[in-house]
């Protein structure tokens, strides 16, 4: 056999043992007449001991051995002299007698070792040796955690695990398809899925009340930290529920995975906020409430003035940060220059010292006077010590340009602690979203979603007002999941199809198969999905799903490993009845 044990495994009850350890080599290092090497595999690292007064034969050959040669080893365990108490293994050390050399290794592109100097781009290239870093190995050992306890919890409370199909046709709402084509009906194409959605309300049609699955999902959209073209959900639903049966439901299926999987506790129930109230006080439909620095509105203290940029902003807005009045004016031009950036696209920022010795110094003093200045500490609760900032515009535009400042002076203050975890359920979403360029509504969650049975009379008369049946679940700044309670009569989906612009025809065509089958008795349903990439990394504490993620594609949506996409040949193109067209 290659291996008695792992190299993460032996301890001292094991000295004496005879053994035999099969690895990589992590490193050599000659001390003397002695050659000491690190031995590694998934499961650790094991220290093993060549001597020349032993066999010099022998360590004459460990000191050839270069950085990720597979060897295989065989000796005794014995007692370090000189322990590392850092690993698990540090008590003890092999003495070898026999050394394999299984293959050997070129030096690799970049050092494997939980601080390495490689770069991303040159990390992804070489991803089979990335993945050998313990820094790595760790986050995919989570991934897998989470999976695994996802799938106990979902079975204990009576979930199937039921799969949907990967080449389905495309829809046109959401984000864009990835399309394949077919060969044997060539003209026409799948599409990969976004989410089994319509699958898995067919699937309470068919009187499987609670079902989930942890799928592969595809969406053609531009890419960031927290999004790949390919990425898996958590994907459940359920029948015969209302709301609060589904947020019970899986706010008791993340309180076990945090458990299980970090040992964190969350008590009492997860708070909840309204839509309205997320962004009035964050800007953000997914606020980071591991901080405060909520919105004050300051309208009623800023304008008629005289200063023209707040007289003729519609909204005003302030934050405080505590005891930064000591920022310099070299901190203060940064943090403008930082907001003025085309990813914030503000013009501008307006700041207030609230100085220890109760005055004020702002960047508008020539507006404002030092009872004008207090008035704004008042309203915003600012003390001594403290710093406000102000920002004005379009209420929707500086409501999103306030949340990218409270996040950076959250990074910069300390103030999001990656090993602390606030999560919070949004409530209450718009139903339809309106699209100024489009001219037209479209779907805030997606056209499934139910209004609020007290709006919907609304649907008629202001749509723009309706309220959805929808659900988020945010964590520390991100958007771990969402659902809602979806549509299941007929006649209520037709109307709210309608108000997203499609014609009956064209309503029968995308969803006619879904629509006939609420006519044989569709029953009360809804659900929810979580992004396990970020569900992962949130619990891991990053802000990138990309090392969560075996293989992941970089940021133009390229595998620079395997260098895919790739164009294919002319024959192929024939087959599918394709003709590529580049201008």
């Amino acid at each position: 056999m290659y291996r008695t044990h792992t190299c993460g495994e032996l301890r001292l009850s094991d000295v004496g043992n005879q053994v035999t350890l099969s690895g990589w080599v992590q490193r050599t290092r000659e001390m003397g007449g002695m050659t000491f090497v690190d031995l590694r595999d998934r499961y650790g690292i094991t220290q093993l001991a060549f001597s020349t007064e032993d066999n010099e034969e022998l360590n004459q050959k460990a000191r050839k051995l270069g950085r990720e040669f597979v060897i295989q080893v065989k000796g005794k365990v014995i007692e370090r002299s000189s322990k590392n108490n850092i690993i698990p293994t540090g008590e003890v050390e092999i003495i070898v007698s026999e050394l394999n050399i299984l293959n050997s290794a070129k030096t690799p592109p970049f050092t494997i070792e939980n601080e390495t100097d490689g770069g991303d781009e040159l990390r992804m290239k070489y991803r089979y040796l990335d993945i050998r870093r313990k820094a790595i190995l760790d986050k995919l050992r989570l991934r897998n955690k989470v999976s695994l306890e996802t799938r106990k919890y979902l079975d204990g409370v009576d979930f199937m695990d039921i799969e949907t199909p990967y080449l389905i046709k495309s829809t046109p709402e959401g984000a864009r398809d990835f399309v394949v084509p077919s060969r044997m009906n060539q003209g026409e194409f799948y599409a990969l899925p976004q989410s089994p959605q319509t699958f898995k309300q067919l699937l309470m049609v068919s009187g499987i009340d609670k079902y989930y699955q942890i799928v592969r999902c595809f969406r053609d959209e531009d890419l960031r930290a927290d999004r790949q073209p390919e990425f898996t959900q958590i994907d459940c639903e359920m029948s015969f529920v209302e709301q609060e049966d589904i947020l019970n439901t899986f706010e008791g299926m993340i309180k076990h995975l945090f458990k299980s999987c970090r040992d964190v506790e969350f008590k009492g129930d997860f708070p909840r906020m309204t839509y309205a109230d997320a962004m009035e006080m964050y800007g953000s439909d997914k606020p980071d409430i591991r901080f405060g620095m909520e919105f004050k509105d300051m309208n009623s203290v800023t304008k008629d003035k005289g200063f023209k940029i707040f007289d003729d902003a519609e909204l005003v807005l302030g934050i405080v940060a505590e005891d930064c009045a000591i920022y310099t004016r070299k901190q203060l031009d940064a943090l403008t220059k930082w907001v003025q950036r085309p990813q914030v696209g503000a013009k501008g920022l307006v700041y207030a010292k609230y100085n220890d010795d109760g005055t004020f110094k702002s960047s508008v003093d020539k507006f404002y006077s030092q009872e004008d200045l207090q008035e704004w500490a008042d309203l915003t609760g600012a003390k001594p010590g403290d710093l406000m900032f102000i920002m004005s515009g379009d209420t929707d535009k500086v409501r999103s340009q306030m949340s990218d400042l409270r996040l950076h002076m959250g990074d910069e203050l300390g103030l999001r602690n990656p090993n602390v975890f606030k999560p919070l359920w949004v409530m209450d979403f718009p139903l339809l979203e309106w699209d100024e360029e489009a001219n037209r509504f479209h779907a805030m969650h997606h056209p499934f979603t139910s209004p609020k049975a007290e709006d919907i009379a609304l649907l008629e008369t202001d749509p723009g007002k309706v309220r959805a049946n929808a659900y988020d679940l945010a964590m520390n700044g991100v958007e771990l999941g969402g659902g809602s309670i979806r549509i299941h009569d007929k006649t209520l989906q037709a109307t709210m199809l309608k108000l997203l612009g499609f014609t009956e025809e064209e309503a029968n065509k995308q969803f006619g198969f879904l629509m006939d089958a609420f006519e044989f008795g569709a029953p009360p349903h809804g659900g929810i999905a979580f992004g396990l990439d970020r569900l992962v990394a949130t619990m891991g504490g990053s802000d990138s799903i990309r090392d969560y993620i075996a293989f992941p594609k970089n940021n133009s949506g390229r595998d620079v490993m395997i260098d895919a996409p790739a164009t294919i040949d002319n024959e192929q193109l024939k087959e599918l009845g394709l003709l590529v067209n580049l201008q």
